[in-house]
């Protein structure tokens, strides 16, 4: 289309002043109609999703940090769900995962996720899964396995109990451990609706060789979920909160 019109510009270099400024005004808007229409076409065959403002500095905050204990590294994804709340950039729900080495035991923070799916107009951009998104971008790899013949593991920390997305999600990404801090119950007692999540999910996750903690500061990771509560967007609510 932009050839097109360049065409139609040259053909008429010659003719009187007045019939060149109008081909080239009709060329400017074949030219804006195109870049509009390219990237009404780009939106409709692709998704984008990224991270808020305030991520890149948060992240730049830990990156060089080693981490050792299950309480330091859990504080992290506990502070993600924090900020999103009060940033105002999603939900109460916040996830870190640490790139650890399995000869020292030392961990460094990999990639974050946050809740996002009212931002965005998703409802599979839970942090669990934003974090496994960045992450396996990161590692150029489509399992966190990846790395384990390297001595690198990979663990996911989450401020919450994963719902029945972020269960199947965690499975499927290759980390080695989940932790997680808030309880399924807390969650939904501010009317979230978290599945069908049960005590044999969990083992599953265990049978397939991924370490499970359960717990670890609940009470911290409850705190932001009932702050949130009082103004923030339940989502996906109950079928029993709906009715009411």
């Amino acid at each position: 289309i932009i050839e097109q019109a360049k065409k139609m510009v040259a053909s008429i270099k010659d003719a009187n002043p007045w019939a060149v400024t109008a081909a080239v005004a009709v060329a400017h808007l074949i030219v804006l109609g195109a870049i509009r229409y390219k990237i009404m076409k780009d939106n409709c065959d692709k998704v984008v999703i990224g991270l808020p403002d305030w991520a890149k500095a948060f992240y730049e905050s830990y990156k060089d940090k080693i981490f050792t204990s299950e309480e330091e590294m859990m504080k992290v994804a506990i502070e993600v769900s924090d900020k999103n709340v009060h940033e105002k950039t999603g939900g109460p729900f916040g996830t870190a995962i640490f790139e650890c080495d399995t000869k020292t035991g030392e961990c460094k923070l990999f990639s974050i996720g946050m809740n996002q799916v009212v931002p965005f107009n998703n409802s599979t951009l839970h942090g669990e899964m934003v974090a496994i998104q960045f992450g396996q971008k990161k590692l150029k790899e489509f399992t966190f396995r990846a790395k384990q013949e390297e001595g690198k593991e990979y663990h996911l920390y989450t401020s919450c109990e994963p719902c029945c997305q972020c269960l199947g999600g965690t499975l499927w990404s290759g980390v080695s451990k989940l932790v997680c801090a808030a309880a399924k119950d807390d969650a939904e007692a501010l009317g979230f609706d978290e599945g069908p999540v049960f005590e044999e999910s969990y083992k599953a996750l265990e049978s397939a060789g991924i370490k499970v903690v359960r717990g670890c500061l609940r009470e911290k990771g409850a705190r932001v979920l009932r702050r949130y509560g009082e103004t923030g967007v339940i989502y996906n609510a109950s079928a029993s909160d709906i009715a009411e």
